[in-house]
């Protein structure tokens, strides 16, 4: 059984609640169907009713164990926006604005989270990025002790000999073009958590990668990543979390041991966080590219509550593999 097979034998029968905000779109509701059907978890649909119902009928697709919402005639429309104004008052929004932005399914989701209501959102194969992002930063914000939002890329290898059995944490590859060392940590702790909670990486051995291995090069851009190390340490005393350190020493025992000796992390790492997002998204899809790895993602971190982004160009498989995803991160919140 492959990692994408566990992740979705975990997430059946569980009977965790995804909103899916794009309930209109072809590909949404041909994945429903095979989230349904599976019993990967229980579905909201969000979108007009008759719409949804007439595009299930269309593509053949059965959705009857959906919940439809359409958040212009929902009864709960005016406490969510009463919400919103109280949420938002320190930015002086007007009821009026409010109710316009909770009538859009991308608004009403993340607060059908808020309310308690939903456990998890699936959403991005209509909208960009930042329509996912800026609801949910704006309703349920981040975690606690976290400020920053980032992308972690479930990397799956064929070297099992290293990592998690050949599967790493990749991070950020998303969200974070240059962090700050506080940054740096709190994407570090974050991508733990992913590591946990999808992998089921019972001890994250998290390594915050540079061009310099513990001060072998003098640079500001190495200074900021051992700053990093030093607040990740400071915020999570629990995790090994350790840097900085080149890529072949965090991954490879004999380099590790012989550049960073006594290092829990070097030649032992299973995350790894860039130092910065271009690196970390070159570094990403070069593995995937050329050493044929599988890379599942990016799944948001830092969130105070399970949401996920898919890209515009997502498949239907995307789309179940994705909700599976959000289903194992909600189970170990």
């Amino acid at each position: 059984m492959n990692i994408l097979e566990q992740i979705i034998e975990k997430a059946r029968f569980r009977n965790v609640r995804i909103v899916l905000p794009e309930g209109n779109s072809e590909r949404t509701i041909k994945a429903a169907h095979i989230i349904l059907e599976q019993n990967i978890a229980q579905l909201i649909l969000l979108g007009n009713k008759d719409e949804i119902n007439y595009l299930a009928s269309k593509f053949n697709v059965n959705i009857s164990k959906a919940q439809i919402i359409d958040p212009l005639t929902s009864p709960e429309l005016e406490d969510y926006v009463q919400t919103f104004i109280e949420l938002r008052k320190e930015k002086g929004i007007t009821y009026e604005e409010a109710k316009k932005l909770l009538s859009d399914p991308i608004y009403y989701g993340p607060m059908m989270i808020y309310k308690g209501h939903a456990d998890g959102e699936v959403s991005g194969a209509e909208h960009t990025t930042a329509d996912t992002v800026r609801p949910a930063l704006q309703i349920v914000k981040t975690t606690p002790g976290i400020s920053v939002v980032s992308g972690g890329m479930i990397m799956v290898t064929k070297a099992e000999h290293l990592g998690y059995n050949g599967m790493f944490v990749f991070a950020d590859v998303a969200i974070c073009p240059n962090p700050t060392a506080k940054q740096l940590a709190e994407i570090a702790i974050s991508s733990a958590q992913t590591a946990k909670s999808i992998l089921g990486v019972e001890h994250p051995n998290v390594a915050l990668l540079s061009f310099s291995t513990k001060g072998s090069a003098k640079h500001e851009l190495a200074d900021k990543v051992i700053e990093a190390v030093s607040i990740a340490q400071q915020m999570r005393p629990d995790l090994n979390i350790d840097g900085e350190l080149q890529a072949d020493a965090a991954l490879i025992e004999s380099i590790g041991q012989k550049k960073s000796p006594g290092s829990k992390v070097a030649g032992h790492a299973n995350v790894l966080v860039f130092p910065d997002l271009q690196s970390g998204n070159i570094g990403y899809k070069l593995v995937e590219r050329l050493g044929g790895a599988l890379a599942i993602g990016p799944v948001l971190q830092g969130l105070g509550a399970p949401i996920n982004d898919l890209s515009r160009g997502c498949s239907v498989d995307d789309i179940v593999h994705l909700v599976a995803i959000t289903v194992n991160q909600c189970l170990n919140k």
